[in-house]
């Protein structure tokens, strides 16, 4: 289970720089703008064969007049309530202010690891300036500089020296776990209490440390799997803080932690934007999915046609993968809710699926030959065989061609929508990989 890394700041102290530099990416976008960062602020950092993830508060940042005020300091409360350890980027150029000490009041009474980072020195003279932030009361500021890389790797052993332990998990690595997730006042409390609602004895928490997910075990007509809280299981905290950043930070540990994601949307709101941020962190781990339309029983229109133009709906704004199952229901009344479980562990077997080499081949190497791809400079691409990797953590396949430089993504989905026409691969994501024959 991968430790999670907060990192807060005032605006244009170069968080999106860091997210970047170890995450060792470029998907943070990095401006002078105060307020810039908006979208993937969450990522992964490998450092000394340990995996942790990053999340840059910055992103969920409201551009308005109280953007040194209300706005961030609720999220550098949601971030000590979520994360494993903080990095408070301060700048060396412009020194303490008001708000530096602000935040320093908040992280000094957080009980967990606080590091803090004294950002732009790009000298040894620089580095006498981050004396002052010794008055923050957070202990020696750790100077780097972003931009450049400088320091990056003593600010990454330090994070692993103070970085919790993870506890062993003592749970049953065959068994699938399951997260209900969404944006708040989705339904996913309903849904998981109308599983685990009526017969209580057949439910048991295995809690981790305080800030892990709880695994809850459900036992019950014919199913066996791990119920991963992100919603009414666990004690919820009394939420004031931005409602996206605090669902996001919370969803993260649950989708991490899981196999499958039942991903809940609102019938009465549509797909919004926090619903997307989800999908994607879903997408980015790998996850298999299924995605929940609750509060079904509130819409009036119930015909077949506006059943399809909600899927299409939902499908048009998550594409291009659209390969999974969509249930229309209600946890309140309890509708089709059954039907979401089966959803669930049926996706759960189609990721262990194993296809033999050589029926993998005698199906699609004709679909290649009469669909060849797209030749390059006048070289034509030959793809000669193609066979699964075994034990992966999703279908993982491998296609030998002559020139595997040269096939482009387009031809690696019609690959993909192939194999998902001829084995059930629905709700899980699948890794194909070209490779010099």
């Amino acid at each position: 289970m991968a430790n999670l890394v907060a990192i807060v700041g005032r605006p244009n102290v170069g968080k999106s720089t860091l997210f970047n530099r170890l995450t060792q990416s470029r998907r943070a976008i990095v401006s002078d703008t105060a307020g810039t960062t908006r979208d993937r602020q969450y990522g992964k950092c490998t450092w000394n064969g340990r995996e942790f993830s990053v999340v840059d508060t910055g992103g969920w940042v409201v551009k308005s007049d109280d953007i040194f005020e209300d706005a961030i300091r609720r999220q550098v409360k949601v971030a000590t309530e979520e994360a494993d350890l903080v990095l408070f980027l301060v700048d060396t150029e412009t020194g303490i202010t008001d708000w530096d000490e602000d935040v320093a009041k908040i992280l000094r009474r957080a009980k967990l690891p606080v590091i803090l980072v004294a950002n732009k020195v790009d000298n040894s003279g620089q580095s006498y300036e981050a004396a002052e932030f010794y008055k923050l009361g957070l202990g020696d500021p750790v100077c780097i500089s972003a931009a450049t890389g400088g320091g990056t790797g003593d600010l990454l052993d330090l994070v692993m020296s103070k970085m919790p332990d993870n506890p062993e998990e003592k749970i049953e690595e065959d068994i699938p776990r399951f997260a209900v997730v969404g944006r708040p006042n989705a339904g996913k409390s309903s849904l998981i209490n109308a599983f685990i609602g009526e017969d209580r004895n057949i439910v048991t928490d295995i809690a981790g440390t305080t800030r892990d997910s709880i695994y809850t075990r459900y036992d019950k007509f014919g199913f066996d799997f791990y119920l991963v809280d992100t919603a009414g299981i666990r004690r919820k905290n009394k939420v004031t803080e931005d409602l996206e950043f605090y669902s996001v930070m919370r969803s993260i540990r649950a989708i991490e932690n899981s196999d499958v994601c039942i991903l809940m949307l609102d019938a009465t709101r549509g797909i919004e934007a926090q619903d997307m941020n989800i999908f994607q962190l879903i997408q980015k781990n790998n996850k298999s999915l299924v995605v929940v339309v609750n509060k079904w029983d509130l819409v009036q229109d119930k015909s077949q046609k506006a059943i399809d133009t909600f899927k299409n709906a939902i499908y048009n704004r998550m594409a291009p993968f659209t390969d999974f199952p969509v249930i229309f229901a209600s946890a309140l009344t309890k509708q089709r809710i059954f039907k979401v479980l089966e959803s669930a562990k049926q996706v759960y077997l189609n990721r262990k699926i194993r296809i033999g080499t050589s029926k993998l081949n005698e199906v699609l190497l004709p679909l290649i030959e009469a669909y060849p791809p797209q030749s390059v400079k006048g070289k034509f691409i030959k793809i000669k065989y193609c066979t699964q990797i075994p034990d992966t953590q999703i279908p993982t396949f491998v296609f030998y061609a002559n020139l595997p430089q040269y096939v482009k993504e387009n031809y690696r989905r019609f690959l993909e929508n192939k194999m998902r026409e001829n084995w059930s691969l629905h709700g899980c994501p699948v890794n194909i990989f070209i490779r010099q024959k």
